[in-house]
């Protein structure tokens, strides 16, 4: 929400196995290749998951601490996709996220990279959150 620190919020659902992965260089951060392949990318075939990992875009610091002045969902309507295999965010905070704006969710069987690994279902919630299908 507004001005809250997510790191707190994140910090009363149990930690991620991936935060163990994190490799800092200065502001930025990435994860190791274990992490990477096992708790970001748990449910791709190894091989793209390789390439996912030796392509992978560093974040910054500036994440993990970082606040929003204006949270969209308090007059946006929002839609989420739960990923329950989730290793990067906890699935329990993704619920709680998803609940407390109101999305409309989907629950799918994923690692981080639902995206990914389910394509169809996260392109028909995107499809429906632009109003091309309901």
């Amino acid at each position: 929400d507004a001005n809250e620190d997510f790191g707190a919020l994140a910090k009363k659902f149990p930690t991620p196995p991936a935060s163990a992965g994190i490799v800092f260089d200065g502001d930025e951060g990435r994860l190791n290749e274990e992490a990477f392949l096992r708790d970001f990318a748990g449910d791709i075939p190894k091989d793209r998951a390789q390439v996912l990992y030796a392509t992978q875009y560093p974040f910054h610091k500036a994440l993990l601490s970082g606040r929003v002045t204006e949270a969209a969902w308090r007059t946006k309507p929002s839609f989420y996709a739960v990923s329950s295999e989730d290793r990067t965010i906890d699935p329990s905070l993704e619920r709680f996220l998803a609940k407390r704006m109101g999305a409309k969710t989907i629950e799918l069987k994923a690692s981080h990279l639902s995206l990914i690994s389910q394509p169809d279902e996260v392109s028909n919630l995107i499809l429906e959150a632009a109003g091309g299908r309901v």
